[in-house]
């Protein structure tokens, strides 16, 4: 069960790619819709900071489920692997969603949010109705992801991107009827928003994931010699994927954590969802290509040098978009009139935009390393990687946000540019040798 892999050309590679690219960007447009309406309904400022602080929260808790896609479209070739993979899966997901309840106890929240990571009184009381928004999250998140990794294995990329273009039309039905019927804050709105998409998604996936489901079952896609992964092997190659998740997510409630006691702290977890994500939209296009190298590598890496030169371009044109945004008068456009900062908070935006412009492409670059670790199952690497990102984050930030008390936003974003670069340069030495082995 694979996608053909022969001597891809950059066209082929370019349409394989497109859908699964085309799914990250919905997702990544979520950020700046969702900021634009809370923006937009009263106490901006608090139910902004609320927003961020419960997405950082609320992705570090999926962490675990996140990488089921890559590991569905690298391992699920038979029936075995498949079912094993599943079982796998669902355990994963009620351990985040036990995980999420046990952060929800009042005083297990009021140790972790307002206490350990300073977070100030008026933000994470909001912040608490929102995560109750968030319970489906993490389930839904890893069951979605999961299906999605066995469709791109199956060659059905165009049939991720219409889960995703369903998951936005729930979100913004959600988010509006949360704007104008509910009457509540804009942070629950925001949740209530995200939590509806990735269900009807989920659902959606299952929906659209069901014929090759049955397929696998009846075994009409086993190879002459059946697969016999054990589920030691496949948590021994989805550990190391598992970890990188959660070390590498982190690094947004390790940031919302300085930011709390840097300068500015307010104005700061206030711009710092609405910079993230459109950073986050520009790297996003990167993001999808990680799961795209994988499927097209081939055997022996024989296709890594086609992968690399598109690599190349995408990294390019996304690193230079957001520059676009950075340092032209588009950026009043979209941090006044687009997501409807004042005037102050656009100002406080501005600065750190300007600092990550090379993060898209830093992000194509890092999707094209874990692809060749993760084909060669040397996944631990990646865990490292993830771990020097972290460090290199929490000791840029406390050089910056405390030892020269510059703006918590500003000295954030700096050291999650500086963490990304260092995570790239140890991939690129750590996997030297990897594709001639």
């Amino acid at each position: 069960m694979s996608v053909p892999t022969e001597a891809p050309t950059q066209r082929k590679i370019l349409l394989f790619w497109a859908p699964l690219a085309a799914t990250w960007v919905m997702m990544a447009s979520e950020g700046p819709f969702l900021a634009a309406i809370i923006a937009r309904l009263p106490d901006p400022t608090y139910n902004l900071a609320a927003h961020g602080v419960a997405f950082a929260l609320a992705i570090l808790i999926e962490a675990p489920v996140i990488m089921l896609m890559s590991a569905a479209t690298s391992i699920v070739r038979d029936r075995v692997s498949f079912v094993k993979l599943r079982n796998f899966s669902r355990a994963l997901c009620l351990g985040t969603t036990g995980l999420l309840l046990v952060v929800l106890i009042p005083s297990v929240y009021d140790v972790l949010i307002p206490g350990l990571m300073g977070v100030p009184t008026e933000v994470a009381e909001l912040t608490y109705g929102a995560l109750w928004f968030m319970l489906p999250w993490p389930s839904a998140i890893g069951y979605r992801r999961f299906l999605q990794g066995v469709l791109i294995r199956s060659g059905k990329t165009k049939l991720v991107a219409y889960g995703t273009i369903i998951r936005l039309g729930g979100m913004v039905i959600a988010a509006l009827v949360g704007f104008f019927l509910l009457g509540i804050p804009g942070a629950w709105v925001g949740a209530l928003s995200l939590a509806t998409g990735v269900t009807i998604e989920a659902i959606a996936a299952r929906f659209m994931a069901a014929q090759t489901v049955r397929e696998i079952l009846e075994g009409k896609l086993d190879g002459p010699k059946p697969g016999d992964i054990t589920y030691g092997e496949i948590a021994k190659f989805y550990y190391p994927l598992a970890l990188t998740s959660l070390i590498g997510l982190t690094v947004q409630p390790l940031l919302t954590f300085f930011m709390g006691r840097s300068v500015s702290p307010v104005e700061s977890l206030a711009v710092f969802p609405v910079v993230h994500s459109l950073s986050f939209f520009f790297r996003s296009m990167g993001l999808a290509y990680q799961d795209t190298a994988i499927a097209l590598m081939g055997d022996r890496f024989v296709n890594h040098g086609a992968l690399a030169k598109f690599a190349l371009g995408l990294g390019t044109a996304t690193s230079t978009g957001l520059a676009l945004v950075a340092f032209t008068p588009l950026s009043d456009v979209y941090f006044m009139t687009i997501s409807g900062l004042t005037p102050e908070l656009a100002t406080f935006a501005l600065t750190p935009t300007r600092v990550i412009v090379l993060l898209p492409a830093l992000s194509v670059l890092l999707s094209l390393q874990r692809a060749v670790l993760v084909e060669g199952r040397r996944t631990h690497l990646i865990t490292v990687a993830s771990v020097v990102e972290v460090i290199t984050v929490a000791v840029v930030f406390t050089a910056l946000g405390f030892g020269m008390d510059m703006v918590g936003a500003t000295a954030a974003f700096s050291a999650f540019f500086g963490g990304r670069l260092m995570s790239n340069l140890y991939l690129a030495w750590g996997s030297r040798g990897i594709k001639n082995g």
